[in-house]
């Protein structure tokens, strides 16, 4: 029995395949061991003191050539066919882009709507074409059996049907830097009916309940701020703080107003956080590194409406 559940149209015959290659290989390690045993204490050396000549054994030699090929011929037919399945995508399938980065997922959905978290309809088809902003990035969803790398300047896609609700998780099997175990998110499998309220509300950054309610710990820190909420659905909080706590970058709170020294090509330096110190990091951010940090932090797309929420959301974090 699989530790993980079965949610998807391929987990099953991925854990067949996976199931199959496992008692051969179990099958022959016990054959093969057995044998070795067998032949270290039927001719040892106080039972054949004299070494002998043996001669060969044509149908031997025969059947331990073709039966292990025959074996792993259909160990290979059996994991191709599967695999030739699980690149064939249906055309009705939706098609959702996968952005990963140093340390998030990101997910656009062909209406315009973007989640930290993935939204998927029961029953349906879904495709996801991968990218990723920095390095190569894992996408590896356990419970639906699909894992495919996320590589820059390449698009990668994998796609399924999930066939049970609830929410499972999503992780990064790459390492990707110091934060590499933080970059896990959550793939929620509702009712086709729910899902489609969703995806055609007017609401772009949000996620349907119950999927949301695996952002309310974050929602209670100023959750009707529009720029915290552009901060949640970018992925700044994965590296940011906004409670003083420390992480891969430096908190948000009391960072306004504070004079801090910041790296560049040019050596370093002292200034103020304000505005344009703020505008700067988020257009530019290898340009000036805050001194303490690494340079990890990718170019996030922001509008000049969400850089300004994010800028009023900062200053009230005192």
């Amino acid at each position: 029995m699989p530790f993980v559940p079965q949610a998807s149209d391929i987990a099953g015959t991925v854990d067949n395949v996976f199931l199959y290659i496992l008692a051969l290989s179990v099958i022959f390690l016990v054959f093969i061991t057995g044998v070795m045993i067998y032949f270290a204490v039927r001719y040892n050396r106080k039972r054949h003191p004299r070494g002998e000549d043996i001669e060969g054994s044509t149908w031997l030699e025969v059947a331990w050539t073709a039966i292990p090929t025959v074996l792993f011929l259909t160990m290979f037919v059996y994991g191709w066919t599967n695999y030739s399945y699980m690149r064939s995508v249906p055309r009705d399938a939706m098609e959702i882009t996968v952005t990963g980065r140093q340390w998030a997922w990101g997910f656009t959905y062909p209406n315009g709507k973007q989640t930290t978290e993935l939204v998927l309809a029961l029953d349906k088809p879904v495709k996801l074409n991968l990218r990723s902003l920095d390095v190569i990035h894992g996408f590896f969803i356990p419970a639906f059996r699909i894992k495919q790398d996320a590589v820059p300047g390449q698009e990668n896609y994998t796609w399924f049907t999930p066939t049970r609700l609830g929410s499972f998780d999503i992780e990064c099997t790459v390492i990707c830097g110091v934060s590499h175990a933080d970059m896990v998110s959550k793939a929620h499998v509702i009712p086709v009916e729910d899902f489609q309220a969703w995806y055609f509300s007017e609401e772009t950054e949000s996620l349907p309940a119950p999927a949301a309610a695996a952002e309310q710990a974050a929602a209670t820190l100023q959750p009707s701020h529009p720029g915290m909420e552009t901060m949640k659905a970018k992925g700044c909080l994965t590296c940011h703080t906004v409670d003083g706590r420390s992480g891969v970058g430096p908190t948000f709170k009391g960072l306004y107003g504070k004079r801090v020294t910041v790296r560049s090509a040019s050596g370093e330096r002292e200034r103020a956080v304000d505005e344009d110190t703020l505008v700067a990091a988020i257009r530019t951010p290898s340009a000036e590194v805050l001194k303490g940090y690494p340079q990890a932090m990718p170019a996030v797309p922001l509008s000049d409406a969400e850089i300004k929420d994010v800028i009023e959301f900062i200053k009230t974090l005192r």
